[in-house]
């Protein structure tokens, strides 16, 4: 059996566990007594969404140089050097400009993102890998500013906040449509 074929048995069987488990009680009108429902501080915990307009974004900044410090000892072991990926690493943050319409198009922080607030939600959100959400606001900040530097995106010594984090024009954001917008 090829991996393809393991892949889509595994994915049937997992549809049909889960459709079993829904039913389980359901002629009650119970659920299946799995998990709980989750407390208003569980979820506010979670509802950190920032929009493009950042109109979400917390307190807190950062700059390049103080992202530096914070992805050499939170990122680089995943990302590489200078956000540069490689092998067995993570896709590179940085690179790819003008390829998206080539053959090989390489989709980066700084040629694919449309956003920059895009960058602080998903980094505060995913970052790192083995422990997400344990970056302060202020290494958020600063990592996006690294990043968004390194791809040339905003000079060396630019302050990323609450106020200059949405004004920050991504090379790509004509290539999206904004689906937050009204």
């Amino acid at each position: 059996m090829s991996m393809r074929e393991h892949a889509r048995v595994i994915a049937a069987a997992a549809t049909v566990a889960g459709m079993l488990i829904a039913s389980i009680g359901t002629a009650a009108g119970e659920g299946p007594g799995l998990g709980r429902a989750a407390t208003a501080e569980q979820v506010a915990a979670w509802d950190i969404s920032i929009a493009p307009d950042g109109a979400t974004l917390p307190a807190g900044s950062g700059t390049p140089a103080q992202g530096m410090a914070v992805y050499a000892a939170k990122c680089q072991s995943c990302h590489g050097d200078g956000g540069a990926g490689g092998e067995g690493l993570a896709d590179p943050l940085v690179g790819g400009m003008g390829s998206l319409d080539g053959d090989k198009p390489m989709k980066t922080v700084g040629s694919y993102w449309p956003y920059a607030t895009t960058l602080f939600d998903y980094t505060r959100r995913a970052m790192p890998l083995d422990a997400p959400m344990s970056l302060s606001d202020d290494e958020v900040y600063a990592v996006s500013a690294y990043v968004l530097s390194l791809n040339g995106i905003i000079g060396e010594a630019d302050e990323m906040n609450a106020q200059t984090l949405p004004k920050v024009q991504m090379p790509n954001r004509a290539g999206f449509v904004n689906a937050w917008q009204p």
